[in-house]
Parts: C-alpha cells; structure tokens; sequence
C-alpha cells in the first residue's frame, strides 16, 4: 500500500519534453516499444499501478497508469514488462541517462460496471460516481480508474486477473450482473478467480438491503480476494451500490492491510 522501491536508471536518446496529462512508455532493454521511449537500461522494478516516478528533489513527475507486456525487438525472445506513465506535471528529460526513484502512499482503485448497453454506449453509468463519493475521505486513495464492460464472464474473470495480478489494484469494486436473469453472471466469475471468499461481506451487504427492500434478499454479489486485493461486488442499481457499500467503507483499509500482510495485531487496531 505505501512502499518505496529500488533506485533505477531511465535514459533517452533526445531531449524529451512532455506536457502535465501527457503518456509515454518506459521499457526495458531489448523491448519493442513506439517512439518516443523512455528506456530503463539497467532494468524496471516490478512497479504496480498508482506508484509515482520522479528524481529525489521531483519525486511525483510521473504516475503508473498502466503494467504492459512489450514484445523483444528481437524474434524469438520473450516478452518484456513496460509501463504506460502519465506526466502529472510538464517535466522535461534531457538526453542521456538519469537516476530515479519510485514510490506509492495509498490505495489503487479499479471500479468494473458491468452492463451491456453500458458498454454499447447506450447508457450513462451512474452507480461509479456513487462509488468514488462513498471513499472519498475514507481511503488514502492514490489511484482511481474505471472500466465499464459488458455483462461476459470471460471478460469479466480476465479483467479481474489483470488488475488483481498484474496492475496489482488494491481494491476492485464491480457493480452489475448480481441478480438471477440470464446474464446476471458476475457472481459465478468473481468466484472462479477469487482465492479466498469473505462470507462476512456478503451477509452485511444482504443485512443492508434488506433493511430498504425484501427484494435484497435476491442478490448473490460475492466479495472475497485475489492476490494482495480485495474484491467485491456491488449491485447495478444506483440505490443498491450506496446502501451495499455503506456497512463495507468502515472495513476496507484493515481488511486491505491485514491481506497484504501488515503484522500489527488486531487487538490493537481502533
């Protein structure tokens, strides 16, 4: 949740100017990668999602979008890590090589709607602004991205083991899909990639809604986690997500820095 990492080496050819919002890729030698690159020589930390890249007197120049796989620019290697950095401010690279540094202080956010007009453009979503409103000031958040995809398992447990995996987001909310109609199959795919399911989660969310409605007894979102994260869905229903997260937002820090192997005990934890 908050770590710093291994000093490491970026290099340029030419000078490289990039504007605050702008993109680039950092890659490891021997990587295919499009021009302009910001190279790392020497090597890239295992970096998730929500770190920051600067030197030791701007260490918030650049933030971790994205974890990619480049191809070798050589056939028949293998593929290597990169990184897809976003410029938080305008920050110029002369040529040659630098010193830099990396570090993230907070919690990486992934919100997945699942919907199928949602996807097609069809719909405007509401239920992820009501998810970014109930954890703001709740959690130290340090990243925050949302995907809005259609309601397809196949696509749903993939994108779980990316961000889970690989990103390495330290919470992952969906809504949508948690119902019984035909394609309501969010539940049954979280629970093919989760490894440990968090029973506890799932009756405080069917406890709330049932305070509001008999019809939250209908709900089969499933929460649990997956590598360092926390999963958890949430229903499609703008109402549903407020009241199903409310009892959830007090536990989600412990519950992150217990998963991720903080050794403070319990007993001691306000």
């Amino acid at each position: 949740m908050n770590e710093s990492y291994a000093p490491f080496t970026l290099a340029v050819s030419l000078d490289l100017p990039l504007a605050a919002g702008e993109t680039i890729i950092v890659a490891p030698a021997g990587a295919l990668a499009p021009s302009p690159t910001l190279r790392a020589p020497d090597g890239l930390p295992l970096l998730p999602v929500g770190a920051r890249i600067g030197q030791e007197d701007c260490p918030d120049d650049l933030l971790v979008e994205s974890v990619l796989w480049l191809p070798a620019a050589e056939p028949g290697q293998p593929a290597l890590r990169g990184l897809l950095l976003r410029a938080l401010t305008a920050v110029a690279f002369p040529a040659g090589r630098l010193d830099a540094i990396a570090q993230r202080r907070g919690m990486a956010v992934a919100v997945v709607i699942l919907s199928d007009k949602g996807a097609r453009g069809e719909r405007k979503d509401e239920c992820a602004p009501l998810i970014h409103a109930a954890l703001q000031g709740k959690l130290d958040i340090c990243h925050v991205r949302d995907w809005i995809i259609p309601d397809d398992p196949t696509i749903l447990k993939a994108l779980l083991m990316d961000l889970c995996l690989t990103q390495r987001f330290d919470l992952v909310l969906t809504s949508g899909g948690t119902g019984v109609a035909p394609r309501d199959l969010t539940p049954e795919a979280t629970l093919a990639v989760i490894e440990k399911r968090l029973p506890g989660y799932e009756r405080a969310m069917t406890a709330a809604s049932l305070v509001k409605t008999p019809h939250g007894a209908i709900s089969r979102a499933v929460a649990g986690t997956l590598g360092g994260a926390l999963v958890v869905n949430l229903p499609g229903s703008p109402k549903a997500v407020t009241e199903n997260l409310a009892p959830l937002v007090p536990t989600l820090k412990h519950t992150i820095m217990k998963l991720q192997g903080d050794p403070t005990d319990c007993a001691l934890i306000k």
